[in-house]
């Protein structure tokens, strides 16, 4: 399973009967929308098959059988039984700890909006958020140059640590959790601090599978499950002895995701979702890291010359 972005290395052993193998991929998809369901395939050929790919063109590779394109039991299985190869330091004694609802909504269309932009049932365009907010990028200056400069106005610092309204995040959400809130809004974290999010999909409009990215990061997913997160339960099920490092997370359609990192990269760092059109529509927030102690902790500003975009 690969999200949008993301790279994976693969040790392949050579341990089957020489002959041609097909590497095949198609796309996941879990929301209600067409795609190109091609199936892409390449040839793995062992150098000691009994009839090499140049001599024998009419020879057909074993094709491995993959699962339904939207088989999201198998999908979230798969992932879940990523482990890394060696014990790990999996940060503990936690300082931020956080919960971040992610999912889609609706908004009314404004008359001067173009048709092709307004795509919602009953004159509506999607748009999306994290706990409530939409996310919107400035249009002259950069978050980070203005939070180097402290040139006001660009963003906020008032990003919720928690849903601003508890719910039932994967049932039948009310029609007035479906408007988020637009802004630029951040979440400031202490160089050094060891932080925990939840992500917690919603059924807002549709559930979906997410691949959120992480910016600036790597991080450990040490516990993947369907449903509202539950901490009294849900917290036995933590792997924090060899969970998987990745820099991109795919919580589960109507699902819930954990991961956990420490915030040692000073500056401005976005967390979105990975599919384009999700961003585009404010499936985002940012961390704002503090610099830490002398020059390894710390990001440089800018020379003051340096010309501007």
């Amino acid at each position: 399973m690969l999200g949008p972005g993301q790279t994976t290395d693969v040790l392949i052993n050579g341990d089957q009967p020489p002959a041609r193998y097909y590497m095949a991929a198609r796309a996941y998809q879990t929301a209600n929308a067409t795609f190109d369901n091609t199936t892409t395939t390449a040839i793995l050929e062992y150098k000691s098959a009994p009839c090499a790919s140049k001599n024998c063109p009419t020879t057909k590779p074993i094709m491995p059988q993959l699962p339904a394109f939207n088989d999201t039991n198998t999908v979230t299985a798969f992932s879940k039984s990523f482990r890394s190869p060696r014990r790990v330091e999996v940060p503990t004694d936690i300082d931020e700890n956080l919960f971040f609802t992610i999912g889609l909504g609706l908004n009314q269309c404004p008359k001067n909006f173009r048709s092709r932009r307004c795509q919602g049932p009953n004159g509506t365009r999607f748009t999306s958020s994290m706990n409530n907010h939409s996310f919107v990028l400035p249009n002259n200056i950069s978050i980070l140059q203005a939070y180097q400069q402290g040139i006001p106005g660009v963003f906020t610092t008032d990003f919720p640590a928690n849903p601003p309204v508890k719910f039932d995040y994967t049932g039948n959400v009310s029609r007035s959790l479906w408007q988020p809130i637009p802004g630029t809004k951040g979440y400031k974290l202490k160089y050094g601090s060891k932080v925990q999010i939840v992500l917690q999909d919603t059924s807002i409009v549709t559930p979906e599978n997410h691949p959120i990215h992480l910016h600036g990061y790597d991080f450990y997913i040490v516990a993947e499950g369907f449903g509202n997160f539950n901490p009294q339960t849900d917290t036995k099920k933590f792997n924090l002895v060899d969970p998987p490092m990745r820099n991109t997370v795919a919580v589960p359609s109507n699902g819930w995701a954990v991961i956990r990192f420490v915030a040692d990269n000073p500056g401005a760092w976005i967390m979105h979702c990975h599919l384009d059109v999700h961003i585009t529509w404010g499936l985002a927030m940012v961390f704002l890291v503090d610099n830490g102690v002398g020059e390894l902790q710390t990001i440089e500003p800018p020379p003051a010359d340096l010309p501007l975009c």
